[in-house]
């Protein structure tokens, strides 16, 4: 594993806040709320925002960086950003924090970080969510979302869309480093259901590590296949998307694949684009605890 150390930063109330350094990358972590520990991959800064208050009255939830969204210690191989090592930096930082089994969460490509984690450690996961991503990251999913959005009868979506796009060239070239953020907010209009929302608040200060977001969405997630190990896995999943999500390929894409789950839960929010837990909170809460209680015997509340 190389290098690793946990700096404490925060402790206030239901909030804590720390850095777990591994081989180098200080990866951060926020814990909010109190109830079903749950581990949220991603960004430690950009998920919290995503997800209600009311979430923390029933969650013990710890959102954790991955190598993505740090500063690397310096120039490093891209094999520094595969797969099966940030799986296994999410298993360090699990023991690290004493969590012994959690509800793993993951939402767009850190959905397919989610279920892999949970397939190569699923003595610690009691359940799976996956938010917003389609089937795989193929050039087919590609294709299949932009016929989704050029079939949707939207004019004034195409028009927003139109426009951010013939904006976004000049502003990856200005600011390269940024261009992971650029592109998420110039595709606002694929991404929520409402299309003028700006992002830009929800993106405030969070840091992206391009090597490694080029290696994981252009090289990693292209190359995935989330029926690998379905064979032997029965933890539940569920996977929720929103109807106007044109980002990734439509609902309709998992078909073909959704018999390889032993037990999936396939919920469709109808006024959610990406991010259904950020445009539909108080349906999404309720809708996730509902779903829990119904394929949980008992969760351990701590």
């Amino acid at each position: 594993m190389g290098d690793t150390t946990n700096q404490h930063l925060e402790s206030t109330g239901d909030t804590e806040e720390g850095v777990i350094k591994i081989d180098g990358f200080p990866l951060k972590y926020r814990i909010e709320g109190k109830g079903i520990p749950t581990l949220v991959i991603g960004s430690a800064t950009y998920y919290p925002r995503i997800f209600s208050k009311n979430m923390r009255k029933h969650f013990r939830m710890v959102f954790i960086d991955h190598r993505g969204f740090v500063s690397p210690p310096g120039p490093v191989d891209k094999g520094a950003f595969e797969l099966d090592v940030l799986l296994n930096d999410f298993e360090h930082i699990r023991k690290e924090l004493g969590l012994e089994k959690v509800v793993v969460i993951g939402h767009s490509g850190h959905g397919y970080m989610a279920l892999e984690y949970a397939k190569k450690y699923p003595k610690h996961v009691s359940h799976v969510v996956l938010i917003g991503l389609g089937p795989d990251h193929s050039q087919a999913s590609h294709d299949a979302a932009d016929k989704y959005l050029s079939e949707s009868v939207s004019p004034a979506r195409k028009t927003v869309l139109e426009e951010n796009l013939k904006k976004l060239p000049a502003e990856i070239e200005a600011n390269p480093d940024k261009r992971f953020v650029t592109f998420c907010l110039r595709m606002g209009a694929k991404s929520w259901y409402d299309y003028n929302f700006d992002a830009a608040d929800l993106w405030e200060g969070v840091e992206v590590n391009m090597q490694a977001i080029d290696h994981l969405w252009g090289k990693v997630f292209d190359d995935i296949d989330v029926t690998q190990g379905l064979e032997n896995f029965n933890i539940p999943v569920l996977l929720a998307l929103g109807r106007y999500d044109f980002l990734v390929a439509p609902p309709h894409t998992w078909e073909p694949i959704r018999e390889k789950f032993h037990n999936l839960t396939v919920s469709v929010f109808e006024k959610s684009g990406h991010c259904p837990q950020y445009e539909e909170p108080e349906l999404f809460d309720e809708h996730l605890l509902g779903w829990l209680s119904e394929t949980s015997e008992n969760l351990t509340q701590s």
